[in-house]
């Protein structure tokens, strides 16, 4: 458990995103949570992957040293992390051991050049921001979704969370890849309403490659979520070339069917996009799928129509292509 100055429970936040609609039913209000136990290729969040709060560098933001130099001067070190090329604009930070309780340069930079990604934040302070849009979730049959990165990281305060937003009558949604110890999970899904995980590739070996992990405790934990009664969304990034091909597809369907007796909300089957680059380019790390040119449009979508035909027809699981579509809880 993190906590503030003051002794406070607090979670490290990355992103709260208001008004979605795409994790849970009706419109919620999303917390993304930094740390994560996958790496995933395709990844459009690289800023929740790593645990802790990190610099994010925006050097077309950046007025230059000359004409500004309010980062340089509020840096307690003289400026010495930050670093400029020859014209003297931004160009990137060298975080030093002092950096970490800082972060004065990000908060003194009038056009933003310098973002934080991460921010502690209580209960309290959450629940404020949640209980905004109250009525938008009654509604509509929303509520909060907890994200990430890896809330399950963040086990002990999502519990804490989870038991504000009941008490406050707010539907509850935890998204996790469910590559944690089954622990984590089971205490955290006692007040979830509603789970939504991945199956990225039913094959370990493939699955390794795309993530940096095995599948076998994510498959295992997905089992005992059934098992506990939970609502599941089952969510599959199809991605051609790496894990759209019909034998992976049909293997995860018979793993639904057979393991799981098919006791799923929905699989969704979604599209491949190629998001988050501007965020590592603040994070100065290479995207991992630079070089690779996605399949026009008319590709991808004959894709997911003829993949959801099979698995509609040979066996009846509730399949769907994107996230629009709206969930059937009942």
């Amino acid at each position: 458990m993190l906590y503030t100055k003051n002794g406070e429970p607090a979670g490290l936040v990355t992103n709260i995103q208001k008004y979605t609609i795409h994790d849970g039913p009706g419109i919620r209000t999303e917390v993304f949570f930094s740390g994560c136990s996958l790496a995933c290729i395709w990844c459009s969040n690289p800023e929740t992957i790593a645990p802790g709060r990190k610099f994010g560098i925006y050097p077309n933001k950046c007025i230059g040293r000359d004409k500004c130099s309010w980062c340089v001067k509020a840096c307690p070190l003289g400026g010495a992390p930050l670093l400029f090329d020859g014209e003297g604009m931004l160009s990137g930070i060298a975080p030093a051991p002092e950096c970490a309780d800082c972060y004065r340069c990000a908060e003194d930079c009038p056009s933003r050049a310098i973002k934080v990604w991460g921010e502690l934040y209580t209960v309290p302070e959450l629940m404020e921001i949640i209980l905004q849009d109250k009525s938008f979730y009654a509604r509509t049959g929303g509520g909060v979704t907890l994200s990430g990165g890896e809330v399950l990281l963040q086990a002990e305060f999502a519990l804490l969370l989870l038991e504000a937003c009941h008490a406050e009558g707010i539907g509850t949604c935890i998204e996790s890849a469910l590559f944690v110890p089954w622990e984590s999970a089971e205490r955290v899904f006692a007040l979830a309403d509603l789970v939504i995980t991945d199956i990225k590739h039913m094959d370990s070996a493939a699955h390794e490659k795309i993530t940096g992990a095995g599948n076998e405790l994510i498959l295992e934990n997905i089992k005992k979520t059934v098992q506990m009664g939970k609502k599941l969304v089952i969510r599959t990034p199809v991605v051609i070339g790496y894990n759209a091909e019909e034998q992976n597809i049909r293997a995860t369907a018979e793993f639904i069917r057979e393991e799981l007796g098919g006791n799923i909300v929905a699989w969704q089957l979604l599209p491949y996009r190629k998001m988050g680059t501007e965020k590592y380019d603040s994070l100065m790390q290479p995207y991992p799928l630079e070089d690779y040119t996605p399949p026009e449009r008319e590709e991808w979508e004959a894709n997911l129509r003829r993949l959801t035909d099979i698995v509609q027809t040979e066996y009846g699981l509730p399949v769907m292509a994107g996230s629009s579509e709206k969930l059937n809880l009942e």
